[in-house]
């Protein structure tokens, strides 16, 4: 069974980063794809970023574009989400999933992954 674990969130001020971390272990598939989500209370699920299983394809939601940044690094099984001047709105608990395609047309749609992380919440507050 594929395991997700996030990690990196926290409290940060508007302005400043943080990068979250999504750490993949147990039954690891050849090529997987990951997507970072995220949830702030009373707001629907929204889809942030992802990256395909070779590093080379990556989309953004347009509220993140040119402030966030997704990389991989396979060595350690590790996607990670660079956050750049975040602003209020970015508050939310943010989750990372996992899935065996990429596609710019339903990556940022949660219902296509088939495993999830537990979340880390992430705050944006002076």
């Amino acid at each position: 069974q594929l395991q997700l674990v996030e990690s990196g969130g926290g409290l940060v001020q508007p302005g400043g980063s943080l990068r979250l971390s999504c750490t993949v272990s147990g039954v690891i598939p050849d090529y997987y794809a990951i997507g970072w989500f995220r949830q702030a209370p009373g707001k629907e699920r929204e889809g942030v970023s992802c990256i395909s299983g070779s590093g080379g394809n990556s989309n953004y939601a347009d509220s993140v574009k040119g402030r966030f940044t997704i990389s991989r690094d396979d060595a350690k099984n590790t996607v990670y989400l660079q956050m750049n001047n975040l602003k209020s709105e970015d508050t939310a608990v943010y989750y990372c999933a996992s899935r065996n395609y990429y596609s710019d047309y339903d990556g940022l749609l949660g219902e296509a992954y088939s495993h999830w992380g537990q979340g880390t919440q992430v705050t944006v507050s002076s």
